[in-house]
């Protein structure tokens, strides 16, 4: 089991923190704060400390640094455009994560034959202002499952007792809304993952809803951010289980 948190990072280095013109407030909303704080769910965890704004590793390689705003959700991110030499440093930190990614996933698979990651991330649910009602409910359940480019068949037992777990009450009474591909069917590093080691790896992107904190202002729920990492770690127990099953059976 691997759990990464590949946007939970706010850090620029020097020379792309002079060039950017977005207040930190700005990028911090449409970035994944606390995220990280989940990753502990799994013994082998990935934790991004720079900025999205500095390089996205969930993009690919061609877009992974944002050049325009419509790169970037219509935000005018630069004062002066990055010139070619910080673009290159910012692709290096790239290339060398998706090697430093592709080497523990290869050692795990060489010792146990298959690989599951959890891409743990967040998004925002209350694009319109901090006074506007929230995006409809419908459209943006509170977890949403990235799962399109896992190969399914051998698979299936293992992201339905995921999901199952997630959704088991109680949280705060209800039961948490997990649904699969609706807002989001997985990023680049899960597509990669599952494309590079097809039947041998299970990458899910986990896209929380920000309901554990406030995306106009930053400030988080203690509470509620405690209760999902605990969701997470049911759910994590649930997948154990499950691929110990599957190790019998095969």
């Amino acid at each position: 089991m691997v759990a990464t948190a590949i946007h939970a990072g706010h850090a620029l280095r020097d020379e792309i923190a002079s060039l950017i013109q977005l207040s930190e407030l700005d990028r911090l909303r449409e970035e994944d704060p606390f995220t990280d704080r989940w990753v502990g769910i799994a013994g082998n965890r990935i934790v991004a400390h720079r900025s999205r704004f500095e390089v996205d590793l969930n993009r690919p390689r061609e877009r992974a640094m944002y050049r325009t705003p419509a790169d970037a959700w219509g935000l005018d991110l630069w004062k002066l455009a990055p010139p070619d030499d910080v673009v290159a440093r910012s692709l290096e930190l790239y290339d060398s994560f998706y090697a430093t990614l592709g080497r523990i996933c290869d050692d795990i698979i060489e010792a146990n034959g298959h690989v599951v990651v959890l891409d743990l991330h967040s998004y925002n649910h209350h694009r319109a202002g901090p006074a506007a009602p929230v995006d409809d409910p419908m459209d943006n359940p509170e977890i949403n499952l990235g799962t399109e480019s896992i190969h399914r068949p051998g698979w299936e037992a293992v992201v339905e007792a995921f999901a199952d777990a997630l959704g088991a009450p109680p949280f705060y009474v209800a039961k948490l809304d997990v649904r699969f591909d609706v807002r989001f069917t997985g990023g680049h590093m899960v597509r990669w993952l599952n494309d590079r080691y097809g039947s041998r790896c299970c990458a899910i992107a986990v896209e929380v809803k920000k309901i554990y904190m406030d995306e106009w202002t930053g400030k988080l729920d203690e509470e509620i951010t405690a209760t999902i990492g605990g969701l997470l770690e049911s759910a994590d127990h649930a997948v154990r289980g499950t691929l110990s099953e599957r190790k019998a059976t095969h």
